[in-house]
């Protein structure tokens, strides 16, 4: 695959906000509603910012819009637990590269669960089930993610990090890094700094009402982490003070 924009599954998109009706709540995400179009420039993009300001709600539409199942799984999956996503991916018109992704997983912390059940059911003799079930929710997340990243992939990933602990967390890194070099993209909506530290990804900010690229260093999980760990005590005692 040729290297830059070209190399990629996804190149950008843009969104047409007089499909989307009137009325939805998403002309209330600011840094939504402030967005037409988007261009991707490397293999990993991820996603930061505070909670509510569209990480997750963008990277469910991308995914839709790639042909995943709403609550996650490969393009085979095709179920519904609870009908929750937003109308978003409607309006939105992707920029595809010229090649196409020989396989793709849809990842989201939240639905986890539900994935792992519709897994056991379709299982058969040719594909047994993993029964991640019987596995801590931790263990059971970095199995799937083992069993399923493969070389050039596409990968939409929302807050991986929720059932991993700082090392598993590394695991993950190296996992990820593993897959770009075998041509792999990632998009990935996450508060973890261990994952953001992986070197020459695009960091996009959602804060401040419009989506913008940012450092590593300029990322709100980074600073406060920095913070919390550098002088614990002052900020804990800071902290209770306000109380």
């Amino acid at each position: 695959m040729p290297s830059g924009n070209n190399s990629l599954f996804v190149r950008g998109f843009s969104i047409g906000w007089d499909e989307v009706d009137q009325n939805s709540y998403l002309h209330q995400i600011e840094a939504l509603r402030n967005c037409e179009s988007f261009a991707f420039h490397k293999p990993v993009t991820f996603f930061a910012g505070e909670n509510g300001t569209g990480k997750s709600t963008l990277l469910e539409a991308l995914a839709v819009s790639c042909g995943f199942n709403p609550e996650g799984g490969s393009k085979n999956y095709r179920f519904s637990t609870y009908d929750s996503h937003s109308k978003l991916w409607e309006a939105m018109h992707l920029q595809r590269g010229p090649y196409r992704e020989s396989w793709g997983y849809f990842l989201r912390a939240e639905s986890f669960y539900n994935v792992a059940t519709k897994e056991m059911d379709y299982a058969d003799g040719d594909h047994p089930s993993e029964r991640y079930h019987e596995k801590s929710h931790g263990e059971s997340f970095l199995k799937l993610i083992q069993n399923h990243f493969y070389e050039e992939g596409l990968y939409f990933l929302d807050e991986p990090e929720a059932a991993l602990s700082p090392q598993r967390q590394l695991t993950l890194l190296l996992e990820i890094c593993n897959r770009v070099k075998t041509g792999s993209q990632f998009i990935i909506a996450t508060h973890s700094p261990i994952l953001m530290g992986i070197e020459d990804a695009e960091i996009i900010d959602f804060d401040d009402g419009h989506m913008h690229p940012c450092s590593y260093e300029e990322t709100m999980s980074y600073r406060i982490t920095k913070m919390f760990v550098t002088d614990r005590k002052q900020i804990l005692r800071h902290l209770l003070e306000e109380k």
